[in-house]
């Protein structure tokens, strides 16, 4: 009975420590050292005085002829005429080619149905810039996204001065008529893509790449292969980066939105696609980041190896509830109650962390009532990690939207 306390007591320990990482993350990106409480889509602008290089803008698109235009007018809006737009129109069976003709990018028209994706995507499009000068910082945008006043600017700065590839804030809106699960969502992209690579930034160490607009010295490019292997491709790029001894930083200065899917089966889609990615990178490149530490002993890869370790918080949430309720059974037979107490600490160690997140940065767009249904939005996620077992999502798919959500 000894033995069996302490194996649940380590499994129980060892399940609390992302929780205790992302409290104390939460905890110093909630002080108000130049703290914000920018909402999400909100139009609070950053100051434009920056002054930075020209950059190029790379769009990878495939079938966004419904929301391309968007897109590419809130990049032309903060562009100046030293700054090139391209689109990269991946597999594209619409208009989407068309439209970025009409809005004044320049297109590039590929057609591979074997190697298919962002990353072979960015790998064409960073061809097409080496083919002249190529410019001291490549942007990269995705073809759903709008930029917030100021971002551009602020990230090509950020990149510019510390001379090492930089992350916006890229965070998500719940569709117009969201359900819970949706607004729920919204807060747990907050958590990871700005909370968390905030308090990164306080400590002075790298974040991962989160998604869209990310921006990279040109020099930086070169250390890197694309070969669109990973469904996440950026998280699997700031990884290889930071080997490659060029570690991401973040830019909460620079923010940009997307809309969630505003269908079920495409909501659903996307996030098998995110899930699964991650829990993918995780597994690969946390022992990468570990033996890379080892070898050359620094510390900021130590630190992504740890941000990187915490699985998704839904994933934590659930693992600590099932351990709690064995812990439970144990002790109820007699092998103590240290088990279940780490567990459930744990869980309010998460719980809290949440709140507070809640409370610094979302209360001004999410009402309380919300918070609620998080055990609802823990509970829709599990069958997705159930399926990482035995059904894995190895193919990158495109987030269908509005009308198309219906009938792709």
């Amino acid at each position: 009975m000894v033995w069996i306390t302490a194996g649940l007591t380590a499994a129980a320990a060892i399940a609390a420590l992302p929780a205790v990482v992302i409290a104390l993350q939460v905890g110093l990106a909630s002080l108000p050292i130049a703290r914000s409480r920018r909402p999400v889509g909100g139009s609070e602008s950053v100051p434009n005085s920056h002054v930075r290089p020209a950059a190029a803008l790379l769009v990878p698109a495939h079938n966004e002829a419904l929301g391309i235009r968007g897109t590419l007018e809130s990049l032309f809006a903060q562009t100046s005429s030293a700054d090139r737009v391209v689109v990269i129109a991946d597999n594209c069976t619409d208009e989407t080619a068309q439209i970025a003709h009409e809005c004044g990018a320049e297109v590039i028209e590929r057609s591979d149905l074997t190697n298919r994706g962002k990353g072979y995507a960015l790998r064409a499009g960073l061809a097409y810039l080496g083919t002249g000068e190529p410019p001291a910082i490549v942007v990269v945008v995705d073809a759903d996204c709008r930029l917030q006043p100021g971002c551009l600017n602020a990230l090509v700065a950020h990149a510019a001065a510390a001379d090492r590839p930089a992350q916006a804030c890229y965070l998500m809106t719940a569709p117009t008529a969201p359900r819970a699960v949706d607004v729920v969502s919204a807060l747990a992209v907050l958590v990871k893509n700005r909370v968390r690579p905030l308090a990164m930034a306080r400590l002075g160490f790298p974040c991962l790449i989160t998604g869209s607009g990310s921006a990279f010295p040109w020099a930086a490019l070169r250390a890197r292969s694309f070969d669109g292997g990973n469904i996440v491709e950026d998280m699997q790029l700031g990884v290889d980066l930071a080997l490659a001894g060029w570690p991401p930083s973040y830019c909460d200065d620079a923010a940009l939105v997307a809309a969630l899917p505003d269908h079920a089966a495409a909501f659903v889609s996307q996030r098998r696609r995110w899930e699964h990615g991650h829990l993918r990178t995780l597994t690969s490149q946390v022992p990468r980041l570990g033996l890379a530490f080892l070898m050359t002993g620094r510390i900021g890869l130590a630190a992504m190896l740890v941000d990187l370790s915490v699985p998704p918080l839904s994933l934590l949430v659930a693992i600590n509830l099932a351990l709690v309720l064995v812990g439970v059974v144990a002790g109820l037979f007699g092998a103590g109650w240290m088990p279940a107490a780490v567990s459930t600490a744990a869980i309010g160690l998460l719980g809290g962390s949440v709140g507070l997140a809640w409370w610094c940065f979302a209360r001004a767009w999410m009402p309380f009532r919300f918070l609620l249904s998080v055990p609802l939005y823990v509970l829709t996620k599990l069958p997705l990690y159930a399926s990482f077992l035995f059904r894995r999502e190895s193919a990158w798919i495109r987030t269908a939207r509005g009308t198309q959500a219906t009938s792709e």
